[in-house]
């Protein structure tokens, strides 16, 4: 039999392409954007870009793309983490990297413990790891073991996160499924008890985030899918509360050819302070999808579309500063052969993510100059690396992310001969009769 064709092997070079990431200290006092193996910071209270300082074994920082950064919610602590199958927590005082935890699997996801003293991460093969984080003011590097906490078996996770009151992790995976694991007292003999699942996407669910406001302190789980919806549910139960349609919502038709291509996704998403609103970053539109939120009527509603005009902007990265109501957008990859930028990156800002009045318009969203952001263009010059990127190159960074996503989340259609074939050839199988 001949070989199958390149489209049915293991692995592809679009899937290896790493969307650009952003993440922002909670009081705003630094930003960080990853854009393949390379981690940028900016110090905004000091004005300037930050050296990191790795005195690990491996004498370099991350040596593959990284899939995830993340600050802890007091922001003591960042946690990067990807695909050379290493975890490294900096303590954002000094940016001197204190802990170093070697994965066995590519890492896909990170979540730290709402008081910092755990750091877990998930790998592509669906396990959740933990590590317990002690000594965090000694001078050496920490090289930590994680022990394993739950399992999805088998399946990607593509979001982790602790609830508000740090009773839950909420863990999603490319299978659709959304499961909430009550966060045990002794969490590194494991985490046994599952409190709920949340069951109602039609595809790979992307990113998880949470809603909480006084009235509603335990919060409330938003998911966004490669069904095109984002989805609001009761994290103690699992219901589905309700849901929203962001691909008609946001102008975005299908192709008339029918192609199952995902190409309104759902690829991140962020809350605001207050609870009242959602931004949404959606795969093929030049700008982001805001809902309102209303926790009493549990509902989603469509607010507006905030297009991202002069130049090709789709975002693959959000969050926002609770301390100052902007909302931090990043869009570009890694390893892009096609361009003449292997790696590129671009960050906006909207300011006015809020709304402390429902009659009023003066926090309405707005798009921020380059100029009128945080130190303008001297933070954009450290987190981007470049400001000479033409339109050209985004298009070219968009459609790889896309291709990535589908590589990576959308499970592959096979021929039942392919399956054969596949199952002949497996490693396990090789030399037996």
């Amino acid at each position: 039999m001949e070989d199958p064709p390149a489209e049915f092997g293991e692995c592809s070079k679009d899937s290896e392409v790493a969307p650009a990431l952003i993440a922002v200290h909670p009081s705003q006092d630094s930003v960080a954007v990853a854009v393949g193996s390379d981690l940028r910071v900016f110090d905004l209270r000091q004005g300037g870009a930050v050296s990191l300082e790795d005195n690990s074994s491996s004498g370099s920082l991350h040596k593959d793309s990284i899939r995830a950064i993340r600050y802890g919610a007091n922001g003591k602590l960042l946690v990067s983490a990807g695909d050379d199958k290493v975890v490294k927590v900096w303590l954002t005082e000094s940016w001197r990297c204190i802990t170093t935890v070697c994965s066995e699997k590519r890492v896909t996801a990170v979540a730290i413990s709402n008081g910092g003293l755990y750091v877990c991460f998930a790998d592509k093969f669906g396990v959740v790891w933990i590590v317990k984080l002690d000594g965090l003011d000694g001078e050496n590097v920490v090289i930590k073991k994680a022990d394993p906490m739950l399992s999805h078996y088998c399946s990607i996770i593509t979001s982790l996160e602790f609830s508000p009151d740090g009773k839950y992790v909420v863990s999603a995976d490319r299978d659709f499924k959304i499961r909430v694991t009550v966060f045990p007292k002794k969490p590194l003999d494991g985490a046994h008890e599952i409190q709920s699942f949340c069951l109602g996407h039609t595809e790979f669910v992307s990113c998880l985030a949470f809603v909480c406001t006084q009235e509603y302190p335990q919060g409330f789980l938003v998911s966004g899918s490669g069904d095109s919806t984002v989805r609001l549910w009761d994290i103690p139960s699992g219901s589905l509360l309700n849901t929203c349609e962001i691909g008609e919502k946001a102008g975005l038709l299908e192709s008339n050819d029918g192609e199952t291509e995902c190409c309104s996704a759902v690829t991140d998403l962020c809350t605001s302070l207050d609870g009242s609103l959602v931004a949404v970053a959606v795969q093929s539109l030049q700008g982001i999808v805001i809902l309102n939120c209303d926790l009493s009527s549990r509902t989603l509603s469509h607010a507006k579309v905030v297009s991202i005009c002069g130049g090709t902007f789709i975002p693959t990265s959000l969050r926002t500063c609770s301390a100052t109501g902007l909302l931090w957008m990043v869009t570009g990859v890694s390893d892009l052969h096609v361009s003449e930028h292997p790696s590129l990156a671009r960050v906006r800002v909207i300011s006015g993510f809020r709304k402390s009045n429902p009659d009023s318009h003066q926090h309405e969203p707005l798009l921020l100059e380059d100029n009128e952001i945080p130190a303008g263009t001297k933070l954009l010059e450290k987190l981007q690396g470049s400001l000479s990127y033409s339109e050209e190159d985004f298009l070219a960074a968009a459609e790889a992310v896309k291709k990535a996503m589908s590589n990576l989340l959308i499970k592959k259609q096979y021929s039942a001969e392919n399956r054969e074939f596949r199952k002949r050839t497996r490693n396990d199988k090789k030399g037996k009769p």
